[in-house]
């Protein structure tokens, strides 16, 4: 092999500078999915200060995500165009200031629009400093590795939440979580333009307003009117919006299709393995996000535990996040992607059957082990699937793809919390309304109906004996909730392992780089790769 073909198929390895870069780019992965957990555990103390109805709870929770996932694509686009480095750090900015205004929030309406700005600044974090990465590692295993460790720090961020959460709310207010960003943001922003290369497409062309408003507009329309479907049953209005959103988005694809430099490059979605993996890790994340948003009101609101031991509760679901996405790059040594995946999301339906086992008279380590299985089952899941698709993309398209990834991950993540949220809801409050004791005050009555949380509160203010008939009631039905969305979490999480399971058959190398084409005709692989590339362990030849 000649010196210029050892050049061509050997990419340059990273060093010391850029691991540390990665720890630097680390910061916000783990930031943003802590800021997204985090509010789960203060829930009770939130219900008590602000006083939020349940729907306004739900907006506070899922607000942020949904504003992440409508503006991801649009944020990894404008990284494109004026630099990657540039935009992480714009964030970063807006992110601690945004962190600030959620913390200090008076009011359920002031906590929205924090948690709202908070989502923007937010969108700005995750695709540029995933795309950084495909820049700073040209060699593939070690971009499989540093993409691996990235990730785990993005669900370890999720897991310690509860964790994090329960030790600040031990001491200090329930918006005290959210000040936990504003050293972090500041130390990215010191070490950043130090450490990190700035990258921008060479030739990105113009930025096509219309279609930042239409999958904006799309997006948010279309949760609103499940959101709205979700919580008060078939009706016009919501009906209407849902539609409204639904055929915004059927435009901007459309639209997409005729421009000469698309807002999002439809043609990555014609690869059934970039399509299938996307589909995959937002599914996954769907039921494991529905599913923890009752976890942390179930441990402290029926189970009774205090923030700082529910956060304890929680380590299982840590250290199985950490297993299962370290193991995951790991595992491909010896078994295809896809098995590494539908084993994965195995191991995670089973945690949804230990989940359901849940009881109103039950402890925390039914919860503990169900925690434990969801993590480290969905993680391979995520871990592999991201790297599917960034390993796919040419350098100037990095931005692009991993906001495609990203949204499907904030999309997975709200609407999961959006829609089984609502559906536990409305099973909690059709539970509740039948069997709660006579001689209630009418308005304690609705109070209790509405959530769990607002049942907490007001039953305190009840007589004894009374209040004690009513919390046994709505702990009853928020329990029956979470089992009945735990079971359909598990059926969908089967029918997730099934999809991915199909991609068993494609052929391709995870984490080299190589296609099986390549390997047999000695030819190097194609630059970036075809998404349909990345699948398979190690350059191994698969049937």
């Amino acid at each position: 092999m000649t010196e210029q073909e050892s050049t061509t198929t050997s990419p340059a390895r990273a060093g010391r500078r850029e691991w540390t870069a990665l720890a630097v780019l680390s910061l916000p992965a783990m930031l943003i999915t802590l800021d997204n957990t985090v509010l789960h555990l203060a829930v009770p103390h939130l219900n008590a200060s602000l006083n939020p109805s349940g729907l306004q709870l739900l907006w506070a929770v899922d607000i942020y995500s949904f504003l992440i996932a409508s503006l991801l694509i649009i944020a990894g686009t404008l990284g494109d165009r004026i630099g990657r480095r540039r935009l992480l750090l714009i964030g970063a900015v807006g992110f601690g200031v945004a962190s600030l205004l959620t913390a200090f929030s008076s009011s359920a309406e002031m906590l929205i629009v924090s948690r709202a700005l908070l989502g923007i600044a937010g969108a700005t974090l995750t695709p540029s400093s995933m795309s950084l990465i495909r820049n700073l590692f040209h060699d593939a295993r070690q971009r499989t590795v540093a993409l691996s460790v990235w990730i785990t720090c993005f669900l370890v961020g999720g897991a310690i939440g509860p964790l994090v959460g329960g030790v600040m709310l031990e001491h200090f207010w329930w918006g005290s979580v959210f000040l936990l960003s504003v050293p972090a943001m500041v130390l990215l922003l010191i070490l950043g333009p130090v450490l990190l290369p700035e990258y921008r497409a060479p030739r990105p062309g113009t930025i096509d307003f219309a279609s930042m408003g239409l999958l904006v507009l799309s997006l948010l329309a279309s949760v609103y009117g499940l959101k709205k479907l979700a919580v008060e049953g078939i009706a016009t209005v919501p009906s209407l919006i849902l539609l409204a959103g639904l055929a915004l988005g059927v435009w901007f694809v459309v639209r997409q299709r005729g421009l000469t430099h698309p807002l999002l490059d439809m043609g990555l979605f014609r690869e059934r393995t970039f399509s299938a993996s996307l589909g995959g890790m937002g599914l996954a994340l769907f039921a494991m996000s529905g599913s923890q948003f009752f976890i942390a009101q179930y441990l402290q609101m029926v189970v009774g535990l205090s923030p700082l031991e529910a956060g304890l509760a929680s380590l299982p679901g840590s250290l199985g996040g950490v297993a299962g996405s370290l193991f995951a790059p790991v595992a491909l040594r010896w078994m295809r992607a896809a098995y590494v995946m539908t084993g994965g999301l195995v191991i995670a339906a089973a945690g949804f059957v230990v989940l359901a086992q849940a009881g109103a008279e039950g402890g925390p380590a039914t919860v503990m082990v169900a925690l434990g299985l969801l993590n480290i089952g969905v993680s391979p899941t995520v871990v592999l699937g991201t790297d599917m698709m960034i390993n796919s993309a040419p350098p100037e398209k990095a931005g692009a793809v991993s906001a495609i990834s990203d949204t499907s991950h904030e999309l997975g993540l709200g609407l999961g919390i959006a829609v089984l949220g609502s559906l536990g809801g409305a099973i909690y409050s059709d539970r509740a309304s039948g069997e709660l004791p006579a001689g209630l005050p009418e308005g304690a009555a609705a109070s209790i109906r509405d959530s769990i949380g607002n049942a907490v509160d007001e039953i305190s203010r009840l007589p004894k004996g009374l209040g004690t008939a009513a919390l046994d009631v709505a702990r009853e039905a928020f329990t029956h909730g979470l089992v009945l969305v735990s079971v359909v979490c598990g059926v969908l999480t089967v029918l997730t392992a099934f999809m991915t399971l199909a991609l068993r058959r494609v052929p391709a190398a995870v984490g080299t780089g190589e296609s099986e084409e390549s390997k047999e005709t000695g030819e190097p692989g194609r630059a970036g790769g075809a998404s349909t590339e990345v699948l398979e362990a190690g350059g191994r030849t698969t049937d």
